[in-house]
């Protein structure tokens, strides 16, 4: 192997150290499922936002509370309801239920409603959180894994010079910079995976803030209906 292929990128990972390899192989699977994940969360949340504004578009447009729930019957069947269209559900459903049964007191139904569209909060906040967590981690962990491979791959070199008469740049360049790419691909690794978790993560508390103040404003809609029929 000439000089050019051995300081090319793939001459450079082909000669690392076994460990050193090893380490850019978990960089490198990092990177790939972050970048999965990344387009996942992505997609997810520009949905669950496109949702909540379609949903809420209809809810305050004055429709009535028993047909709109009807309209997301077919849709509810195919486990395609989510969002706030979710604590609609849980909520009116829990409501209607307890309302029914003609033996709850207007407290003791609200109480219900509510307890029902809190389990359906947390619900829809483990969906819309769904692997941020495992960003976080990509993007804080990797830099440090890369750079415990250039360290090790900088000691390897070392080690190699100490068994040399005469040690010059054309000896040292090789093994430093295999060493480095390394720490590249720890940064390849991190930067995508913080920059998406720290504008996700934006998303998710907006939308998690928006259910909030939908819950309850629904749920003072609905503390009004059960009293005044009370």
């Amino acid at each position: 192997m000439n000089a050019g292929e051995q300081l090319s990128l793939w001459g450079l990972i082909s000669s690392a150290s076994l460990l050193v390899q090893l380490v850019m192989l978990m960089l490198l699977l990092a990177s790939v499922i972050s970048w999965v994940m990344i387009i996942q969360r992505g997609t997810y949340l520009s949905r669950a936002r496109k949702s909540m504004i379609n949903f809420e578009r209809k809810f305050w447009s004055g429709a009535d509370l028993n047909q709109l729930f009807r309209d997301g019957n077919a849709a509810a069947e195919k486990g395609k309801i989510d969002g706030v269209e979710s604590l609609f559900r849980a909520g009116f459903t829990e409501f209607t239920r307890l309302r029914q049964q003609g033996k709850s007191s207007p407290a003791a139904v609200m109480e219900g409603t509510e307890r029902a569209m809190r389990v359906a909060m947390s619900r829809e906040q483990e969906k819309v959180e769904m692997n941020l967590p495992f960003l976080a981690t990509v993007g804080s962990v990797s830099p440090y894994i890369g750079l415990f491979g250039t360290v090790w791959g900088i000691m390897n070199s070392f080690r190699g010079l100490a068994t040399m008469h005469q040690a010059t740049i054309a000896t040292v360049a090789p093994g430093i910079s295999e060493a480095l790419v390394a720490t590249a691909m720890g940064l390849f690794a991190a930067i995508p995976a913080v920059m998406a978790y720290n504008r996700y993560s934006a998303k998710a508390e907006w939308l998690l803030s928006s259910y909030e103040t939908f819950a309850e404003e629904f749920s003072s809609i609905l503390h009004r209906k059960v009293h005044a029929s009370g």
